[in-house]
């Protein structure tokens, strides 16, 4: 059985995307843009929009990362109670 991604699965998909790109964009905006005095943005406003973008992003990769720690343990402890693995018999 392969999975097939259809067109309103991607379209929804980049929606979601979009949806959280924007969340992302004016968390970080309304954080780190203090002055609207003048056209150039600056250094302390770069920075800061920076690592703020940074910290979500390590924020999402560690969050999948313990998703995924978690399913694996979950599908073991499945196979494990079925006594699928080696070693393991009910």
């Amino acid at each position: 059985m392969t999975a097939q991604v259809t067109e309103s699965d991607q379209i929804k998909q980049f929606k979601e995307f979009l949806g959280t790109y924007n969340k992302v964009t004016e968390n970080c905006f309304m954080d780190c843009v203090r002055d609207f005095t003048t056209r150039e943005v600056k250094p302390e406003e770069s920075s800061c929009s920076e690592s703020c973008l940074q910290k979500y992003l390590k924020m999402t990769q560690r969050i999948s990362m313990r998703f995924q720690e978690y399913h694996i343990q979950q599908n073991e402890a499945l196979a494990a109670k079925a006594g699928l693995l080696p070693g393991t018999r009910l």
